[in-house]
């Protein structure tokens, strides 16, 4: 039996910043073990721009944010051991790892991070009627087949929930060339949040059915479409409202749920509320010298988020392990400014926009005046109004997307700077059209001035050793 100082569970942007945090701390020995072949989690196959901005201080797609982070785990004489699944972890703190390499091993931890992320609600949660044809898939799964395996997993698409992942999704299926008919969600506004709303939906015109649910999938052997309908104040189908959209492919964005076989396995006591562990200021779990962070303990909104609870969980771990007290972390001052969630049906009047700048999101109404001057209309702040105005006159956008290497290996890529938004459909055909050769660095100049736009095609990810 092995002996690690700190053993992390996950090597997702929790996972790396509690190995850091713990190395920092004092921890001698800090071994980071991660089932998948590299380190990122989640954030590999989060191809879109949106992280970072607490973290960094900048907007990063999520497999630069996870470069930044492994690139510093690879800097702190962390033991990474990637390709490794762990099978039991008991009370003891002694965690049972398999791989392919290593073969079983047990590692006695002076302390355990549990940082193993969620998992995706499943269709069985929903008691949808029907059969099951191919065609039903996650939103998550489906996320992770078109931007790393390169697959389409369909072409005419109805999204069930608009939480950010489904809407997310609406927007990259639309750019690879497939039809989102709708997204339907149940309450009586979305999930998601305000800039992926407008972003994601409003730009390719996607509509958004509030108080809609998906009550039977047609098709046996493959999906032939589905039966929508409206639902009342008890979220039950109302009779009448029933409508048949055809399509081939269901995506479910239901909600999420912490991973805790594992915290279950080791006795950790799990919250009826949040569905992970209980844990205290230092993020320590009933069980002494066992933490968890990040999305194990409850759905974060922001991944930045997610690395502060893991820099608190690692340095926690560390104090245990070295049999220092631990210091009751004090709460932040600053609080989380969340983003507006529960943007209703987007304004359809001429000139009306939602603004994104802030978590406010004022709507805004853009109008011509006789002197040739634009009034704007419901901005709050100056900022507001600057935005409506570039809205109205020429709307940009960041482009996100995959290239095809030669060997098949799907690059992520990004414009370095944002595109009109009237560009978007011929830069993706410029995109889908050629073939990278690797190795390849994040940063590295694909395409300079993409589309005749003022703009550069960078890789968003590193591919050395290919």
């Amino acid at each position: 039996m092995r002996y690690s100082d700190v053993v992390i569970i996950g090597g997702g942007p929790a996972g790396m910043s509690a190995a850091l945090s713990a190395r920092e701390a004092g921890a001698d020995k800090v071994t980071l073990i991660e089932r998948d072949d590299s380190l990122g989690g989640i954030l590999q196959q989060c191809i879109h721009n949106g992280f970072g901005l607490h973290r960094f201080g900048e907007e990063l797609t999520g497999p630069e944010y996870a470069e930044r982070y492994e690139k510093m785990v690879r800097e702190a004489d962390i033991e990474v051991m990637t390709g490794t699944i762990v099978t039991d972890l008991d009370s003891r703190r002694i965690v049972t790892c398999v791989s392919e390499d290593r073969g079983c091993i047990q590692i006695k931890a002076g302390a355990v991070v549990l940082a193993m992320g969620c998992r995706e609600r499943p269709r069985g949660a929903l008691n949808i009627p029907g059969t099951r044809p191919a065609g039903v898939i996650t939103a998550g799964t489906a996320q992770k087949f078109v931007n790393v395996e390169g697959y389409m997993p369909g072409r005419e698409v109805v999204i069930l929930g608009s939480g950010d992942i489904g809407l997310i999704m609406a927007r990259r299926m639309t750019l690879e060339g497939a039809h989102v008919k709708a997204v339907c969600e149940i309450m009586e506004d979305s999930g998601g949040l305000t800039r992926n709303i407008v972003q994601c939906l409003k730009d390719f015109g996607i509509p958004l059915k509030l108080r809609h649910t998906v009550t039977e999938i047609h098709g046996r052997d493959r999906v032939e479409g589905v039966t929508v309908a409206q639902v009342d104040e008890n979220l039950k189908p109302v009779k009448g409202t029933e409508e048949f959209i055809p399509c081939d492919t269901l995506m479910l964005s239901v909600g999420l749920i912490p991973e805790n076989e594992l915290s279950k396995k080791a006795g950790v006591e799990i919250s009826p509320t949040t569905k992970g562990p209980v844990i205290d200021a230092n993020r320590q779990t009933k069980i002494p010298g066992i933490f968890a962070c990040g999305n194990v303990v409850k759905v974060h909104e922001l991944v930045d988020f997610v690395s502060e609870e893991g820099h608190t969980a690692g340095r926690s771990a560390a104090c245990f392990a070295m049999g220092m007290n631990l210091a009751v972390q004090e709460k932040q001052a600053k609080k989380h400014v969340k983003e507006k969630k529960g943007v209703q049906n987007l304004p359809a009047e001429t000139g009306a926009t939602i603004c994104t700048i802030c978590p406010v999101g004022c709507t805004l109404k853009v109008t011509g005046e006789a002197d040739g001057q634009l009034k704007v209309e419901g901005n709050s702040c100056r900022r507001g109004r600057a935005y409506a105005i570039k809205e109205f006159t020429s709307p940009e956008r960041t482009l996100t997307s995959i290239m095809a290497a030669g060997d098949g290996t799907m690059v992520p890529v990004k414009t370095d700077k944002p595109i009109p938004k009237e560009k978007i459909s011929e830069c993706m055909k410029i995109i889908n059209e050629k073939t990278l050769m690797l190795p390849i660095s994040l940063g590295n100049i694909i395409i300079e001035k993409i589309g005749g736009t003022e703009a550069n095609l960078i890789c968003t990810r590193s591919f050395i050793n290919k």
